[in-house]
């Protein structure tokens, strides 16, 4: 059974007034919400608030869910509008950079990956591509940012992203396309990259 089939049985059965199917709901998607989030938000605690107020939405909204995309596809949408809605009654965009240490990349998923494998100049060098990475994606518009986020960030399908940010596929691999670009330009000076060459 794929995912879309148990959560689509989940959902089902919380419209049927089962309020633990919900919470296995929110305990498979809880982590991967709040990762969405908080890139956008970039504040944890308001991150939590978000996420808390998206879950809200979604099951007060669930009676209406009809099955036509994926349960985590209008999760994220919900997500999604819930961190701009935040941003917008805040009245300020989210700070340009993310530090992220090597400390904290114990409690990354691929944490293990990370861990005693790097020289310090290798550390230094990835933190460096890191925090341009995280300035270029805040210097994108909205539209490319969450597009890049929900694609490289998240590992959503094309389809899923177009569905999330409810416009056609072809524009999701336009906003993609220029996201890299961008990102891309920023990188060059430290990748020492030929001008012909995007990596």
């Amino acid at each position: 059974m794929s995912d879309r089939e148990t959560d689509q049985i989940l959902v089902e059965r919380v419209q049927q007034g089962d309020k633990q199917a919900f919470g296995l709901l929110v305990s498979k998607y809880q982590r991967k919400l709040m990762r969405l989030v908080l890139r956008l938000v970039r504040d944890s605690a308001e991150a939590e608030d978000v996420v808390q107020e998206a879950f809200i939405k979604a099951y007060r909204a669930l009676p209406g869910f009809r099955g036509e995309s994926a349960f985590y596809t209008w999760l994220y949408r919900i997500g999604i509008n819930a961190a701009k809605n935040h941003l917008a009654t805040r009245s300020r965009r989210p700070p340009t950079v993310t530090e992220f240490d090597s400390e904290e990349a114990e409690t990354f998923d691929d944490g293990e990956l990370l861990r005693d494998q790097n020289t310090p100049e290798r550390i230094l060098m990835s933190k460096e591509i890191g925090a341009t990475v995280n300035v270029a994606i805040e210097a994108l518009p909205e539209d490319l940012r969450n597009a890049i986020i929900l694609r490289e960030i998240e590992g959503l399908s094309y389809e899923e992203i177009a569905n999330v940010m409810e416009c056609p596929i072809g524009t999701v691999r336009s906003r993609i396309f220029r996201a890299r670009e961008a990102i891309a330009e920023k990188l060059k000076p430290l990748l020492d990259t030929a001008p012909d060459k995007r990596w």
